[in-house]
C-alpha cells in the first residue's frame, strides 16, 4: 500500500480535483491524503479572527462569500444532477455550521473545528466525484484515527491501532480518502497537527501502515537545487537522503515540511516528491542512502531574528550558556544558529511570539542586541568529508555579501550563513555558480 498526499493547489479547483482522481486510479491499494482547497484555510483563519472579535456580520459575509466559491466548484465538478445536488447539500451543511457561530459565543476549541472544515470539504468533494465516476473508494475520517497526546505529539500507537482497524473493516476497497492536518486531542476535541500539516499526516499514516512509499504531490516537480522563485534555470534533484531533505526543508525549501521527514525516516519508508502538473517527471526520491555525493542544493529561510547577548563578566562563567538556553526553552522558542566569542553569544530564531519576554530575561546577563530582516542561506549535500575545499569555494562565491554568522561543522550535510534579507537574491545567484 502507498500513501499519496495532495496539497491545496492540487485540489484548488474542479479541474484539479478531476486530475487528482485520474492520478489515483489503478489497482494498487492506496491512502489519499488531501489538504484544503487552496485559499480556504486562510479564509477560515480570517473568519475565526472576526468571530473572536465578535464582528459577526463581517464573519457572516466572509462565510457566504466562501460558500459561493464552493457552489461554483460543485457546478463545475459534477456532470449529473444527482451529484450536483449532493454537492450542494454538503456545502450547505458545512456552511450552516460555520454560520451558527455568528449567533453564539466563540472559543479557541471552536476555532479548531472551524479550521477543520477545509479538509472535510475537499475530501468529501473528491469522494463524491469518485462515486460519480464509478471509481471504488472509501472516505475514512482522520478524526477517527489521528490523535495527539498531552504533549501535542502524535499518539503513534493510537493512530496505528485505529487506522489498521478501519482499513481492515473496508478491506474490499482499493482507494481510501482521508484528511490531512486535522486530528483530535487527548480530550477528544477537534485539533490539528500544526507543524507540517498534511505532509505530516501523510508521513504518520505511511509509518502506521508500513507503506511501500509516501508520495507528496504539489505543483512543483520535486525539490530544486536552488529557489526557483529567485534564481533562473534551477533543476529538480533526483535523489536525497532523509537528512539532506530535512536540512533543505528546515532551511527554506517550501515543498516539504521538515517534521514530515521523521516518521518516514524512522520507518525507512521512501518519500517521493511529485508534480500534479507534470506527473510523468521523476521528481525527487528521498531515502536513507544516495549514491550521489557532493553539493546538492541551496535553500534560504527568511524572517529570521538575530539576538546577540554580550557579557564579558558572565560569558566564560560556568553554566552561562545553559542559563541562556533555558530562557529560550522556557518560552518554547527554537534556536536555528548559534555562534560564540569570548564576550558574546549570538543566536537566531524564527518565532517572535515571546521575543519581548525573552529579551527581558536575557538582559539579566548582559546587553542584548536584536536585528530583524535576516535570512539564513544553507548549502546542503554530502560534501564536508569528501571535499575539504568546499567552504573556501562557498566563501569565494559570497564575496560582496555581508555575512553576520556562519554555522559550519555541526552537520555533515550543511553549511549555513546569516545575511541581511536584502542581500538574499544576490547570495543565491552567486552560489548558483557552484553548480556550473
Amino acid at each position: 500500500m502507498i500513501v499519496l498526499k495532495f496539497g491545496g493547489t492540487s485540489v484548488g479547483s474542479a479541474e484539479r480535483i478531476k486530475k487528482v482522481a485520474e492520478l489515483i486510479k489503478g489497482n494498487e491499494k492506496k491512502i489519499v491524503v488531501l489538504s484544503a482547497m487552496s485559499g480556504t484555510t486562510n479564509s477560515l483563519v480570517e473568519i475565526a479572527s472576526n468571530l473572536f472579535k465578535k464582528q459577526n456580520e463581517v464573519a457572516a459575509n466572509l462565510i457566504n462569500g466562501l460558500k459561493l466559491n464552493y457552489i461554483e466548484t460543485v457546478n463545475k465538478l459534477y456532470a449529473t444532477a444527482e451529484y450536483q445536488e449532493k454537492g450542494k447539500e454538503l456545502i450547505n451543511s458545512h456552511f450552516n455550521f460555520l454560520l451558527s457561530f455568528t449567533q453564539d459565543s466563540f472559543t479557541i476549541h471552536e476555532e479548531k473545528a472551524v479550521l477543520a472544515q477545509g479538509e472535510l470539504l475537499s475530501t468529501a468533494l473528491l469522494q463524491f466525484y469518485l462515486e460519480e465516476m464509478k471509481i471504488k473508494s472509501a472516505l475514512i475520517p482522520a478524526l477517527q484515527f489521528m490523535r495527539i497526546d498531552k504533549d501535542l505529539e502524535p499518539d503513534d500507537f493510537y493512530i496505528q491501532e485505529n487506522l489498521s482497524r478501519i482499513i481492515s473493516e473496508n478491506d474490499d476497497q482499493q482507494i481510501f480518502i482521508t484528511q490531512g492536518f486535522i486530528c483530535r486531542n487527548r480530550y477528544g476535541e477537534i485539533d490539528n497537527l500544526k507543524r507540517g500539516g498534511s505532509d505530516y499526516s501523510a508521513s504518520l499514516i505511511g509509518a502506521a501502515i508500513n507503506a511501500k512509499e509516501v508520495q507528496i504531490w504539489t505543483d512543483i516537480d520535486g525539490m530544486h537545487n536552488n529557489d526557483p522563485r529567485v534564481v533562473d534555470n534551477t533543476r529538480p534533484i533526483k535523489h536525497l537522503t532523509y537528512d539532506e531533505a530535512a536540512e533543505l526543508a528546515y532551511f527554506g525549501a517550501k515543498i516539504l515540511h521538515p517534521s514530515s521527514i521523521t516518521p518516514t525516516k524512522n520507518s525507512n519508508i521512501p518519500v517521493r516528491l511529485k508534480s500534479t502538473l507534470d506527473p510523468d517527471s521523476d521528481g525527487t526520491l528521498i531515502t536513507s542512502k544516495t549514491e550521489s555525493k557532493g553539493l546538492k542544493a541551496i535553500a534560504a529561510k527568511d524572517n529570521i531574528i538575530a539576538i546577540k547577548i554580550k557579557s564579558g563578566r558572565m560569558l566564560l562563567a560556568y553554566g552561562f550558556l545553559r542559563k541562556v538556553f533555558e530562557i529560550f526553552e522556557l518560552y518554547r522558542t527554537s534556536i536555528d544558529m548559534i555562534t560564540t566569542s569570548e564576550v558574546a553569544v549570538s543566536v537566531t530564531i524564527d518565532d517572535d511570539t515571546n521575543l519581548k519576554e525573552i529579551e527581558k530575561e536575557l538582559l539579566k546577563y548582559g546587553t542584548v542586541e536584536i536585528d530583524r530582516d535576516q535570512t539564513i542561506v544553507s548549502v546542503v549535500g554530502e560534501f564536508l568529508e569528501q571535499d575539504k575545499g568546499v567552504a573556501s569555494r562557498i566563501l569565494e562565491c559570497l564575496k560582496g555579501v555581508s555575512i553576520r554568522m556562519i554555522s559550519y561543522g555541526g552537520s555533515n550535510h550543511n553549511i549555513s550563513f546569516l545575511i541581511n534579507t536584502e542581500d538574499k537574491k544576490k547570495a543565491l545567484v552567486k552560489l548558483n555558480a557552484l553548480f556550473n
